[in-house]
């Protein structure tokens, strides 16, 4: 085995053309690897030089009084946005470029692009819809890239669309807000007035009830007291017919008085002249000495001038009760109005009176002076008797008789002063009040004469409102279950909120920055990536797998090229002769390996994240591709080439280089366990993005027992196989066809 491969270096080392060739196929498989990894190495970053068309066909919309277009919007912001090759064309000349594959593709903005979106506000809101055109024929990949291009517009027409409205709702919540907790003192006094009123509903309810209850009487009460109106005024004009006629007694009474004034006075005054006489004649008397004819005479005398005092007494005594009568019978007919206007409901003012205790009190102190003028007269007759009998006892006659007579005087004097000064005008006084005080009645009567059409009409006009009232009591008495039900049940609703919820929270839960909550709609979640093992570029993240399949080339490329089987092998067993050779291209292989892996670090500076793992893990990756490789065609000759190509055509759809293993047909998810690039991307993906230990144990025993199955199969194999091998393989060549 050493021999083989030590005499392959050397024919090597000695042949330039074969140092070229080896040359050659070291580095083409690395070419192929940089290349591609080159190509793919950031894409994305391109795609500002993509042309896509943008047609602008929206003419705006006018939406509660303010003018709106979103299409304008985008066209602005568009011209501003670099991520592709944006132009702005009509519909025909973008249609016409995306059909000859100037445009990758086209997107419409319709002209109710804007009217649709402002249809939110109503109450049957329409979807804004953008039109996207693509010519899949031109590129596999470029109709994804713009169609994210399209998904870019619509999220970002979307995204300003929701910032703007749910700003515009931010607002108003927190104007809400704002006003709730203004008006949370009168929220709080509501909740208190609903309990109140919860509370008091059955007092109300009785209140209603009692209030129909009444207001039916009242109807009762008004009929009664408008049929006693006729009667009112009856009695009322009667009452004002009686007072006319009280005044006009009163009136009778104070003229006959003041004709009679003057002959009372002029009587009081000769009874006063006469008591003043008879005291002079009996102060005269005392100081002669009498006879029987001197006394006779005297007696006679005092006898005429009393007599004359009592006439006069009498005079005014009589005027006095003819007063005091009048004043009884006008009080007795005031006394009888009063009781039949009492009788017909209508209650009248007292009738005025002239006091009768003056009256009386006059009468009396006549009385007392005309008993003592009587008395100073019986006295008088004593005189005759008792001159006789006793002479000394005259003169003590005399002097009673004067000293009677003077208090007889005194008395008259004083009642004379008390009537000037007291009686009449006591008398006078009491008639004008009396007169007062019937004018004043008279107009009352005369007001509530005039009043009671007006409480006619009041009274009719309160028996329509108690009716209209007694409708609206009634309707209440019907409504109250319904409105029993709904306070109760709004109460109990406010107890369940205030048990769930705080106003105070929901409150600051209204309240809040607009411009923040319309920022925050506009991008409510942020991506925060955390990349675990960072690729810097795609080139990176595909350079495991270019890397894998330059190797698995490069395997070909040699078994395609150089002779797996060694000259004048009939020196070797068939072992000596497989090991041999493999040894030679396993060692190309490993060169193969040192120059793509160096270069993909180097060259094309890829970010490996362990440089020395990705080396060695390639020169593994390399030595069991090459057993693979090399064994199929060494055991199986031109059919293991076959088989070395199906290899590698199912490992490229099915390793998962390029896409998930989860995305892949079935078929290709089945088979992806059995395929070698499988564990030898994982392995080079170790080494760029990260080493996990468990990971590298795991693609490494999987390569180990690929490559130990097809080293038993060439160890085994090559020999009973080889002649069949070579026989297919003359077959071939007689069809020169194959070489």
């Amino acid at each position: 085995m050493w021999r083989i491969f030590s005499r392959d270096w050397k024919n090597i080392s000695k042949n330039w053309v074969a140092m070229i060739l080896i040359g050659g196929l070291i580095v083409l498989p690395s070419l192929y690897a940089w290349f591609n990894i080159k190509a793919s190495w950031d894409p994305y970053s391109q795609t500002d030089q993509l042309p896509v068309g943008i047609v602008n066909e929206d003419t705006g919309a006018t939406v509660r009084d303010t003018d709106i277009d979103v299409g304008q919007e985008v066209v602005d912001n568009l011209k501003d946005n670099d991520s592709m090759d944006w132009h702005f064309d009509d519909r025909e000349e973008a249609m016409d470029s995306l059909e000859y594959g100037d445009y990758y593709a086209v997107i419409v903005i319709p002209e109710n692009f804007s009217e649709k979106l402002g249809t939110v506000i109503s109450d049957s809101p329409e979807k804004s819809e953008v039109e996207y055109y693509v010519n899949e024929k031109v590129n596999a990949i470029a109709p994804k890239i713009t169609e994210k291009g399209a998904s870019v517009i619509v999220e970002e027409v979307k995204s300003n669309f929701i910032s703007e409205v749910n700003g515009t709702i931010a607002e108003l919540f927190n104007d809400l807000g704002v006003e709730l907790e203004k008006d949370l003192p009168d929220i709080e006094r509501f909740e208190e007035y609903v309990f109140k009123l919860e509370e008091n509903l059955p007092e109300i309810h009785d209140m209603i009830s009692s209030s129909y209850e009444d207001s039916k009487s009242a109807v009762d009460v008004i009929n009664d007291v408008q049929a006693l109106l006729p009667e009112a005024t009856k009695v009322t004009k009667d009452g004002i017919s009686t007072i006319d006629e009280t005044t006009g007694f009163i009136d009778d009474a104070e003229a006959r008085l003041n004709e009679l004034a003057p002959q009372v006075q002029e009587d009081l005054e000769a009874a006063q002249q006469t008591a003043e006489d008879v005291n002079a004649f009996l102060t005269d008397v005392r100081s002669i000495d009498f006879d029987l004819d001197t006394v006779n005479a005297i007696k006679d005398r005092i006898g005429e001038q009393t007599d004359a005092s009592v006439e006069r007494l009498n005079e005014v005594e009589q005027l006095l009760k003819q007063v005091k009568a009048q004043q009884e019978e006008q009080q007795q007919n005031a006394e009888a109005d009063s009781g039949d206007n009492s009788e017909d409901g209508e209650e009248q003012p007292p009738a005025p009176q002239v006091s009768t205790e003056t009256i009386d009190q006059a009468l009396a102190t006549i009385e007392t002076i005309r008993g003592d003028l009587e008395t100073v007269q019986a006295d008088s007759g004593k005189i005759e008797q008792q001159l006789g009998e006793k002479q000394e006892e005259i003169d003590a006659v005399l002097a009673d008789l004067q000293e009677k007579s003077q208090n007889t005087a005194d008395r008259i004097d004083a009642f004379v002063k008390e009537y000037n000064d007291s009686i009449e005008p006591k008398v006078l006084s009491e008639i004008d009040k009396a007169k007062n005080t019937l004018a004043n009645a008279r107009s009352i009567l005369a007001d509530a004469q005039s009043t009671i059409p007006e409480i006619e009409k009041i009274l009719n006009s309160t028996e329509g409102n108690i009716a209209e009232g007694q409708d609206i009591l009634e309707y209440m008495l019907n409504e109250y279950p319904y409105v029993n039900d709904k306070v109760n049940e709004m109460a109990d609703r406010i107890r369940d909120i205030q048990g769930e919820t705080d106003i105070n929270e929901i409150i600051e839960l209204l309240k809040n920055d607009p411009e923040a909550e319309q920022s925050f709609f506009e991008e409510p979640v942020v991506l925060s990536k955390n990349a675990l093992f960072p690729i810097a570029n795609y080139g990176t993240g595909m350079t495991p797998f270019y890397t894998v399949l330059s190797l698995w080339v490069g395997a070909l490329l040699l078994v395609s090229l150089l002779s797996t089987d060694p000259h004048h092998g009939e020196e070797y067993r068939k072992y000596q002769q497989y090991f041999g050779k493999l040894a030679t291209f396993v060692s190309i292989g490993f060169l193969q390996t040192l120059v793509v892996t160096l270069g993909n670090i180097y060259i094309l500076n890829v970010d490996i994240a362990a440089e020395l793992p990705f080396i060695l893990f390639g020169f593994a990756t390399s030595f069991v591709f090459m057993t693979i490789v090399f064994t199929l065609v060494s055991v199986l000759g031109d059919v293991g080439k076959a088989a070395a190509i199906v290899c590698l055509v199912l490992q490229i759809a099915g390793s998962g280089g390029t896409y998930p293993v989860a995305l892949l047909p079935e078929f290709f998810q089945n088979i992806h366990p059995f395929l070698p690039f499988s564990y030898a991307i994982d392995l080079m993906r170790e080494a760029v993005g990260g080493i996990v230990p468990a990971r590298v144990k795991t693609d490494f025993i999987f390569l180990s027992i690929f490559g130990a199955a097809f080293l038993l199969i060439g160890t085994f194999l090559k020999g009973p196989l080889h002649k069949r091998t070579r026989s297919l393989m003359k077959k071939s060549r007689e069809s020169g066809l194959f070489h």
